[in-house]
């Protein structure tokens, strides 16, 4: 994926415009068996993970336990990193994609796969990691001095969405068939939430009673340490760096997308929430926010979501018998929409 362009966003992710607000600084980790102490330490870690800004903050009486704890979590999501990472050759995702096939996959990379799944059958197909195709069409488009604003030739874009289907692709534990030359497969609208998910499960084994993880995306492990839900702020999408609306997590996950996140060219008319059935990009909403109990489902909903109108959306909600999404349109208008 391209990170030369100036107007292109410096995060290969697809978006991370959630801030934490002061409120919520500090994760609280507390033993099996014992109370928190007043002379507990912080250990910080802060760096990319699965193509984001990530942070990882543990409170701990034992420093040394504190800093295990944080090196298991890393070392899962740079074992993670090199399943689903689309900027590491040697990954079983690149390696798919430039076969076609992969023999024996990585069991992380199947079960991720089977959620994506679920995920494409509840949106309608709105939810497809074989967008790829498209990203490449309009990342080459794109690339081209003099390359036309109005996007790439109607052929070329019937070309790539011939190779757009994830009912097509085969998978289970022996192997990964892409049944098309040219398909690939972009996990990047459910691998961050993946990440945090397995992190929270590390974190809970550890102890941890009440924490904010974020590996991309972010998930509240019980309330803040005082009792209180932990204060999650997130973006005005017309002015990312300022908080725009803030939301009470207690178990929870959230994820945003909004166009805003990543554009191929300045004026903003193309961005990577691409639609699979018609190669358009999203413009039904300025952001798309999801609460659901896992990173996982908040993330990949959150894309889907954006693609769909609100009353497709309640219907899915719906049948999942949980969480919430709220909507804000590119009128200006705000909805709200949960179980």
């Amino acid at each position: 994926m391209p990170t030369r362009e100036s107007f292109m966003s410096p995060l290969l992710s697809r978006r991370r415009f959630i801030g934490v607000t002061a409120a919520a600084a500090g994760l609280g980790l507390v033993p099996f068996g014992h109370a928190p102490r007043a002379e507990a330490h912080l250990v910080t870690w802060q760096g990319q993970a699965m193509g984001a800004v990530a942070t990882l903050q543990v409170h701990h009486h034992d420093r040394a336990a504190a800093e295990r704890l944080v090196e298991r979590a890393l070392a899962e999501v740079r074992r993670l990193e090199a399943v689903f990472s689309l900027h590491r050759d040697d990954s079983a995702l690149s390696t798919l994609n430039r076969q076609g096939f992969l023999i024996a996959p990585p069991a992380a990379l199947v079960e991720l796969l089977s959620e994506c799944r679920r995920c494409w059958e509840l949106t309608g197909g709105a939810f497809d990691p074989t967008v790829q195709a498209l990203w490449i069409l309009y990342r080459d488009h794109f690339s081209q001095p003099g390359a036309d604003p109005q996007g790439p030739p109607e052929t070329a874009l019937q070309a790539a969405l011939a190779r757009v289907g994830f009912g097509q692709v085969a998978f289970d534990a022996d192997r990964i068939v892409l049944p098309r030359r040219g398909m690939g497969l972009t996990l990047n609208g459910i691998a961050q939430g993946y990440a945090t998910d397995r992190v929270v499960d590390i974190l809970r084994a550890g102890g941890i009673a009440s924490s904010l993880v974020d590996m991309g995306e972010l998930r509240a492990i019980g309330p803040r340490p005082s009792g209180e839900p932990w204060r999650v702020g997130l973006a005005d999408p017309d002015h990312p760096e300022r908080i725009g609306e803030t939301l009470d997590l207690v178990d929870q996950a959230v994820a945003t997308s909004g166009g805003y996140g990543f554009r191929f060219e300045p004026e903003g008319r193309f961005n990577h929430l691409l639609d699979p059935r018609t190669g358009a990009s999203a413009g039904l909403y300025r952001s798309v926010t999801v609460v659901m109990p896992s990173a996982m489902a908040a993330d990949a909903l959150s894309t889907a979501f954006s693609l769909l109108p609100p009353g497709d959306i309640g219907q899915a909600v719906q049948r999942l018998g949980e969480g919430q999404v709220h909507l804000l349109t590119a009128s200006g208008e705000t909805i709200m929409l949960q179980v």
